[in-house]
């Protein structure tokens, strides 16, 4: 396969609004490669913790906005968001979006800036395959807030690359977990499947494409099997030799309001353009590989 890597990674100083599950596991690969790793956490107890693992992190969330956002910013040269739009809008855009962009506008140092959105933007597909070509019709609140958020991220001075993920799991947060805690449901409702997304592939697609910048470009990201999350339970519970949770029906299931949102929509996500454009090959292609290497490594 031609490799489309360009850009050297072998130095760089990533910034990254959300040090979430995602964006840690970039920066830790990141650290390892002597990056210089900063970005935003909401609780003083995750960034003493991300202190010890050699990232800097300053408090943020729309009631605190960060002070000298510039400074900051002064030697990036890759920018991540992964900071979820809120009922108000995108966080990010609402409280710095002006000092990003006149940080964009006189900065050669920025290479690449990457936002961390949904396949939600989607919609209800009633089960079709979708790709980065297809219409954007998200049929709930949450959806169309991603939506609008992608929308802002592009129209900086330089665009945002946008990575519509698909349901990420990986060490700490997968079936397996849910399986040992005793949460675990395996809810049936007639044809849905979900895409999936094992976290080091997240890392490993960002890496690609900071290696080979398009402003603007959109990407799925998710494995190559969509799959109804009753079969992913009942995977974890072979593993674990365990027996599986009842099938419950989707009508007559006790789902929160967030949980039902979930089964509102159904699509086949397509991943051919991160193979394509970034020669980029999943380590984990579907949810067995994925939860097995997770089992096998102790999580």
């Amino acid at each position: 396969m031609e490799s489309y890597w360009q850009r050297s990674l072998e130095s760089g100083h990533l910034f990254c609004f959300g040090l979430g599950f995602s964006a840690v596991t970039l920066a830790e690969r990141l650290l390892a490669r002597g990056w210089r790793i900063s970005g935003t956490c909401r609780s003083a107890q995750k960034q003493a913790a991300l202190k010890a693992r050699g990232i800097e992190a300053y408090l943020f969330d729309r009631d605190r906005p960060l002070k000298d956002l510039g400074q900051k910013l002064a030697d990036v040269t890759d920018l991540l968001a992964s900071v979820p739009p809120d009922d108000q809008g995108d966080p990010v855009i609402d409280c710095h979006g002006l000092e990003i962009a006149a940080e964009i506008a006189n900065a050669s140092h920025l290479d690449w800036i990457g936002y961390l959105s949904t396949t939600g933007v989607y919609g209800d597909c009633q089960g079709a395959w979708v790709d980065e070509t297809s219409p954007l019709q998200p049929s709930g609140a949450r959806g169309l807030r991603r939506l609008n958020a992608e929308e802002a991220w592009t129209a900086l001075p330089k665009p945002a690359h946008l990575f519509r993920l698909a349901g990420i799991y990986g060490p700490g947060s997968s079936a397996l977990d849910s399986v040992r805690a005793g949460r675990a449901r395996r809810v049936v409702k007639s044809g849905q499947v979900f895409s999936r997304i094992h976290v080091a592939d997240i890392a490993s697609v960002l890496m690609a494409s900071m290696a080979q910048p398009r402003d603007g470009a959109a990407y799925n990201v998710c494995d190559d099997d969509p799959a109804p999350p009753a079969e992913v339970v009942t995977y974890a519970c072979e593993l674990l030799g365990v027996a599986p949770p009842p099938l419950v029906d989707y009508a007559m299931a006790d789902l929160s309001p967030m949980a039902r949102s979930f089964y509102d929509d159904n699509k086949r996500v397509r991943n051919n353009r991160i193979k394509e454009e970034l020669g980029f090959s999943l380590a984990f292609p579907n949810y067995r590989v994925g939860l097995k290497s997770l089992f096998d490594a102790g999580f």
